[in-house]
């Protein structure tokens, strides 16, 4: 199908949608062609900042001397950077034939032809481009849903013709 045509279906959907959810009936299925967002929590960066805020308050030690007004500001900054980073929540959004992420420069999109391969293992996803950075979206560091993103990527190789890996660590 084409681009226009798809946006033509999806806005008639759309409006369909709408009329059965004013008649009280069930809406119809959207399918895979909806964008899927998989949210992770990244607490690493908050963690790293809190602690380097406690060194800051171990080494100033302003229980036995009064370090002034800056030192409270200073400390206060990091706790709100902190929480700033753990409200900042990463993501993996999946559409039909794009990938897209927000990295520390801004968001990031790959389209289905800049991805050389995509590898499942079972605590992490890689995502390898043509132009040779990868994308790894883990478990342990931000926490991700990895078994719905694996099925999801999985869907998402097969309609793109995207070599896809399975592996174990």
């Amino acid at each position: 199908m084409s681009r226009t045509w798809e946006r033509k279906v999806r806005k008639n959907t759309r409006q369909l949608n709408q009329r059965l959810k004013k008649q009280g009936k069930q809406a119809l299925a959207t399918g895979l062609g909806q964008p899927v967002k998989f949210r992770g929590i990244g607490y690493m960066i908050p963690l790293v900042l809190l602690l380097i805020n406690g060194f800051f308050i171990y080494v100033t030690r302003p229980w036995e001397t009064d370090p002034g007004d800056l030192f409270w500001w200073t400390v206060a900054a990091y706790v709100v950077l902190a929480v700033i980073y753990l409200l900042r929540r990463p993501f993996l959004t999946v559409t039909r034939n794009t990938l897209e992420t927000r990295r520390f420069t801004g968001y990031k999109v790959l389209k289905a032809q800049e991805i050389r391969r995509i590898v499942l293992l079972p605590g992490a996803v890689v995502v390898e481009s043509v132009r040779g950075n990868r994308w790894v979206f883990s478990r342990i560091l931000n926490l991700y849903p990895i078994e719905k993103m694996s099925e999801r990527l999985r869907i998402f190789a097969e309609e793109n013709r995207i070599d896809l890996e399975t592996g174990t660590k």
